[in-house]
């Protein structure tokens, strides 16, 4: 097991973690290319970390990335335990990490994809995403990682950003 699944905080290294910034809100469709895959590869290795945590290796099939709802749902929890765990202390959030674990366990059964657990495995070895011919693949060839930049809402918010006084 390496030594970012035994400790998730190895993989922000630099600035200690009060002095980084809460993370942006990631909206897939609406990231480059290249950034695409890039945070690709960072939620992998927390979804390695994850899976051997809190031993979801058979919640969250190896093939998660293929499932666009499934990248979705980790993509929420990820941001959030960086904000819960890395970000600034808010007041009003002494039961954070508590509520983030309830927030897990609610999602979890959202992670699941039964057609892609054909029988019970051992937990297995972390997946290593860098290594992985088929993810590697994934990540040149998939439209997820290679589709232009176009954000769901980008109507709405040039209509906002054009408002110059906008109603109260």
């Amino acid at each position: 097991m390496s030594d970012d699944l035994l400790n998730p905080a190895a993989l922000w290294p630099g600035l200690p973690a009060a002095a980084k910034a809460p993370p942006r809100r990631w909206v897939w469709a609406a990231m480059e290319p290249a950034d695409r895959r890039q945070r690709l590869r960072e939620l992998a290795a927390w979804v390695d970390w994850l899976r051997a945590t809190f031993e979801l290796h058979n919640a969250i099939p190896t093939c998660w990335y293929r499932h666009p709802p499934v990248v979705e749902h980790l993509t929420a929890l990820y941001v959030g335990w960086v904000r819960t765990y890395a970000g600034p202390d808010a007041p009003g959030r002494e039961l954070g990490e508590a509520d983030w674990v309830n927030t897990l366990h609610a999602l979890t059964p959202r992670l699941s994809l039964p057609a892609c657990a054909t029988s019970h495995q051992p937990a297995p070895t972390p997946h290593v995403p860098d290594r992985s011919e088929d993810f590697t693949h994934f990540l040149q060839t998939s439209p997820m990682t290679t589709a232009p930049a176009a954000h769901p809402a980008a109507a709405e918010a040039q209509r906002l950003a054009g408002e110059t006084d906008p109603p109260l």
